[in-house]
């Protein structure tokens, strides 16, 4: 049933995390409390679902698998919807402070108080197509004028569902990082104000408030599950989404936290040559993976930090395994439901099934017949068109 999993090359590197207190409080408590009280009285809130793929679970020799599916997430079709959103009304809030000389609170902003002087301002980032959706939303939430940056290889669908949003997407030749480099020169040139997921020597609040809006669906998760799971499988990227995961759970469940596993594509390693190096490195994207919200080249230094206190073992996978898997979930497996999700959404997924069907990486990852796994389906299908071809061609 997984031989393609079995026999494929899965790279892991397992580490020991130091868990320095004062590191994993980069992310601090009160930070999530904020975030948290905001976006749930965000029309539209509702906590997304965890399905308990018993089937696979048992299939993989584990005593349970649990996945969080965050398609349905504010109708925006990803977890990024937390985090952007809420990231530029945070930027929107110190602006004004700083301009009125004063505290401005949210109550203020959401109640259109100071609407002429928000309308005035712009909002830049870079995505590949999830934080920018979220972004837009977030600029069109509070009134702000909103451009997005996205590289060659993000597909019309996914601009348009921005410029939708009334967003100016402007594309560039270059591949992710380079669009972040654009936003960094346009905002010296313009004024405007940058919301990225990512952070670099001197910018950090936007990307920690991204990332504080990320812990409501780490909150959620542990209200939803019967007890704290014994592992967790997380998408690599930039790293914001797993440094975000790994400090509520560790805030929330202490030394019960899950051990955790960051799983990259073989194609944009930058998490993983990190680990190996031991320092936030970059890694030259050759190559475009198919999991398009993966494809980064850069680690998040503030995220980095985190990661390297709390991780146990970063991963790549191969690229052969991500539409196969993409068909297994919305078909089901071993008598589970069928879940709709996008490529990016299947890393962990894919990290699981290659180390448990492998005896050396299960023992490596301490899995057995007692585990109990967390996956976080960070989207559902962003972009049809792609989800379509992928099960036709792998029909």
């Amino acid at each position: 049933m997984f031989q393609q999993y079995e026999t494929a090359k899965a790279d892991f590197l397992a580490i020991e995390p130091r868990f320095q207190s004062d590191v994993m409080e980069t992310l601090s408590r009160t930070g999530f409390d904020e975030a948290e009280a905001e976006i749930t009285a965000w029309e539209g809130y509702k906590p997304t679902p965890i399905f308990d793929l018993a089937g696979l679970a048992d299939t993989l020799g584990l005593k349970a698998v649990y996945y969080k599916h965050e398609g349905p997430r504010f109708g925006l079709g990803s977890f990024k919807a937390l985090g952007g959103a809420y990231a530029v009304l945070r930027c929107i809030q110190r602006e004004l402070s700083d301009t009125q000389g004063r505290k401005i609170t949210v109550e203020e902003i959401r109640n259109g108080h100071f609407a002429s002087q928000i309308s005035a301002m712009t909002i830049i980032s870079a995505t590949d197509g999830n934080h920018g959706r979220s972004v837009a939303w977030g600029a069109q939430m509070f009134g702000a004028k909103c451009r997005i940056y996205i590289h060659a290889e993000v597909s019309a669908f996914r601009a348009d569902a921005m410029q939708n949003l009334g967003a100016e997407v402007v594309r560039i030749n270059g591949d992710y990082d380079e669009t972040v480099a654009q936003t960094r020169i346009d905002s010296e040139e313009f004024g405007w104000r940058i919301v990225s997921d990512t952070s670099w020597p001197g910018y950090c609040l936007p990307p920690l408030d991204v990332m504080a809006g990320y812990g409501v669906m780490a909150r959620e998760i542990v209200q939803q599950l019967p007890e704290p799971p014994t592992h967790v499988f997380l998408q690599g990227g930039v790293g914001g989404l797993a440094a975000s995961v790994n400090a509520a759970f560790h805030q929330e469940w202490d030394k019960a936290a899950p051990r955790s596993i960051v799983v990259e594509p073989e194609l944009a390693p930058c998490l993983f040559a990190s680990a190996k190096a031991g320092a936030p490195t970059s890694v030259k994207i050759e190559e475009e993976t198919l999991m398009a919200g993966l494809s980064c080249g850069e680690p998040s230094q503030i995220a980095w930090q985190i990661l390297e206190n709390s991780v146990h073992g970063f991963m790549t996978i191969p690229e052969t395994l991500v539409a196969p898997a993409v068909q297994m979930l919305a078909k089901g497996q071993s008598g589970d439901c069928g879940i709709e999700a996008g490529e990016s959404a299947v890393a962990g997924l894919i990290g699981l099934i290659c180390g448990a069907t492998s005896p050396s990486l299960r023992d490596e990852m301490k899995l057995d017949s007692e585990s109990r796994v967390l996956i976080v389906g960070s989207e559902g299908v962003t972009d049809p068109n792609l989800f379509r071809a992928i099960l036709r061609n792998h029909d």
